[in-house]
């Protein structure tokens, strides 16, 4: 099978800066001043050290608490627009909180099943496949060799979303698939390393795939990286065959779980395309899914 050289190591899992959530990996690398009275209204949640409840009565409540003001403090900041520049703090604080949570839930299931069953449907159904991809690609990267791991700013949100949807316009792969890719393979750009096998950039592809697949460009651009993906599972079976197409990506059923989850939830919350689309309040924002993912 043509990728069967490429199984490496899905280093998101092991950058050193853990604590930052996906949404500041794609557009926010400076630090934030102390939030105002009126940036946060969830007192428990103001900072990403905040204590997380450690009851499922509790911390249900305030999980879903905090994710509704998430999602309208998003609303605002793109104000029907795609997200540009830094993420507020109304944004920036709320979403390292939520990544906390799930992370979290992820570590124990127990704590998860009995919080997931108190949300709400939509937000169970998303926590329910976001804890469930990251346990899998934890069983992926367990026992492999640790080692030192370079991080660096990535480029902004709207100009990967651009990337992501040039690869669906051009080889019919979804855009979601494409960015719950880039996420598991580099925290969207932020691992800058080689993995442990030799992969490289930033939807780590082996030098020899690179040159079948990569276009003549440049395997550590991210538009670059992102065509030569989309090409890739388009010859591997997408859009017809995701599964396929994931497993020549990285032959792991645990990989390609993980993919397929994230890009659904994704997919759940389609961004609004119009303004319209946004005051009527018709469902999430593509920014909330990156959010949560890491």
């Amino acid at each position: 099978m043509m990728s069967r050289v490429r199984v490496r190591k899905v280093v998101c899992l092991t950058v050193a800066t853990t604590g930052v959530c996906a949404l500041v990996a794609c557009g926010a690398g400076s630090d934030h001043g102390a939030p105002s009275a009126s940036t946060l209204a969830t007192p428990a949640a103001q900072t990403p050290h905040a204590t997380v409840p450690s009851t499922p009565e509790a911390l249900s409540k305030q999980f879903a608490a905090v994710d509704t003001k998430l999602r309208g403090a998003i609303r605002a900041w793109r104000a029907g627009e795609e997200p540009e520049g830094t993420p507020p703090d109304g944004v920036a604080l709320r979403a390292r909180y939520v990544q906390r949570v799930v992370r979290l839930l992820a570590r124990r299931p127990r704590l998860a099943a009995a919080t997931v069953r108190r949300l709400p449907s939509g937000l169970a159904a998303e926590t329910r496949a976001l804890t469930a991809a990251r346990r899998e690609l934890t069983r992926l990267s367990a026992g492999w060799p640790a080692h030192r791991v370079a991080t660096g700013p990535p480029r902004p949100l709207s100009e990967l979303l651009r990337y992501y949807r040039a690869g669906q316009n051009r080889f019919g792969v979804r855009w979601q698939v494409l960015a719950a890719v880039n996420l598991v393979e580099s925290a969207f750009g932020r691992v800058r390393s080689s993995s442990v096998a030799g992969a490289q950039g930033p939807m780590q592809f082996m030098p020899a795939t690179w040159r079948a697949y990569g276009l003549g460009g440049d395997i550590n651009d991210p538009r670059d990286a992102i065509l030569g993906a989309a090409n890739l599972l388009r010859h591997a079976g997408a859009p017809a065959e995701y599964g396929r197409a994931l497993y020549a990506y990285n032959p792991s059923p645990a990989y390609v779980d993980a993919v397929r989850r994230y890009a659904w939830v994704m997919a759940r919350n389609p961004m609004p395309t119009r303004r319209a689309d946004v005051s009527a309040n018709r469902g999430n924002t593509y920014v909330h899914e990156l959010i949560v993912h890491t």
